[in-house]
């Protein structure tokens, strides 16, 4: 019995947990912590959270890849729809489900906003090409500045594999950190007086014009960039069942049943990359730092274009949705409009800010599809 007990006890995930499965296990215990008691994306948190303390549990071998007369690990198999590029698609059919393309199309000019936003993931590829990474790694680190944790997965799943939970947690991460990154970035480069402007009601936009926008974008898009097609395709897809009004039942589950299960399979897989040897790096700090710059330029970058367009329009344009350019919709957006209700009370920028919201997402997807194109 004692035998037996012996062997228990050596053989268990304890007695072969090292240092780097217990820094780990911890830094999931932060991320569950900030995800259930500070409400930080608890969606998305949550399962990269338990996805990186059960691949870091020693034994447990969930991530163990199949072998001649072994089945692979549960979350080995989970993982194939982020390796053969299944789930971050599916996630922007959902989006498109869900999202109103009005306000863009009531103001076009917003998606020049949207397009500014996207710098910060050039800005951050040139700087990961300087800190030595090469050309693949530097583009998947880069896209993490669109604050689009689905594109960034899909772009690093092809391109750079092995950097996937680093650079997935980092996205989602910033996307979560989004009411704490970019008010301090809104107000240093905004008056209070740019922040307090009111803008115009936006036009009503007919039901034909959002019929007519998903069909038109995918052949546009699709066409000149054969290589969007993937996150394009899907997020128009989505856009057209809603705004169709034929297909609620189809409506319906993309924008709940459907998220919430690839949300899940999709978190748990992606946080279960995130093993101790590829993790504790000082490659993974310069990642995250990289990331971090990314989405600060890109935020700043799109309030700059915003103040400029204020100036062209006489005032009319209220720069703090320039902000509302990254790819995290609708957070930019409720921070755009929090930071604007600050400043005056009766400001209602929710909706303007959606415009370049909307059209980030956009622009996300087709800059990933401009790097694949180039890299693959």
């Amino acid at each position: 019995m004692g035998a037996m007990i012996n062997s228990f006890i050596l053989e268990s995930g304890f007695a072969n947990m090292g240092i780097k499965s217990i820094i780990m296990i911890l830094i999931a215990c932060v991320f569950l912590y900030l995800a259930i008691k500070k409400g930080y994306e608890p969606y998305l948190l949550i399962p990269i959270s338990v996805g990186m303390l059960l691949a870091n549990m020693p034994g447990a071998d969930l991530m163990k890849a199949p072998t001649d007369g072994e089945l692979g690990g549960l979350l080995y198999y989970l993982y194939q729809g982020v390796h053969l590029g299944i789930f971050p698609p599916v996630i922007f059919l959902c989006i498109g489900a869900s999202t109103d393309f009005g306000p863009m199309i009531a103001n076009p000019k917003t998606m020049l906003l949207g397009a500014a936003a996207q710098f910060g993931i050039f800005f951050a590829f040139l700087g990961a090409i300087l800190l030595g990474f090469n050309g693949l790694e530097a583009a998947s680190i880069g896209i993490i500045g669109g604050a689009d944790g689905p594109t960034a997965t899909l772009l690093t799943s092809k391109l750079a594999p092995h950097m996937l939970g680093t650079i997935a947690l980092a996205a989602y991460s910033y996307m979560a950190l989004v009411p704490v990154i970019q008010p301090p970035i809104i107000r240093a480069l905004t008056t209070k007086e740019e922040r307090a402007i009111k803008m115009e009601q936006l036009r009503p936009v007919s039901k034909t014009e959002k019929i007519v926008f998903p069909i038109v974008s995918m052949i546009i898009v699709i066409g000149l960039l054969p290589t969007a097609a993937p996150l394009i395709g899907m997020l128009m897809l989505g856009n057209l069942l809603k705004e169709s009004g034929v297909v609620p039942k189809l409506v319906e589950t993309a924008q709940n049943s459907l998220m919430y299960i690839i949300t899940i399979f999709l978190g748990l897989t992606v946080g279960a990359t995130a093993n101790a040897e590829t993790f504790l790096t000082l490659q993974t700090l310069g990642v995250t730092a990289m990331g971090l710059v990314a989405f600060s330029v890109g935020t700043a970058s799109g309030v700059l274009f915003g103040k400029i367009m204020c100036k062209a329009t006489g005032g009319k344009v209220n720069p703090m949705i320039g902000a509302a350019g990254v790819s995290a919709v609708p957070m930019a957006a409720r921070v755009v409009q929090k930071v604007g209700q600050e400043e005056n009370p009766s400001n209602f920028l929710l909706m303007h800010a959606m415009g370049p919201n909307v059209s980030g997402v956009i622009g996300s997807a087709v800059v990933a599809g401009i790097l694949l194109k180039f890299f693959m």
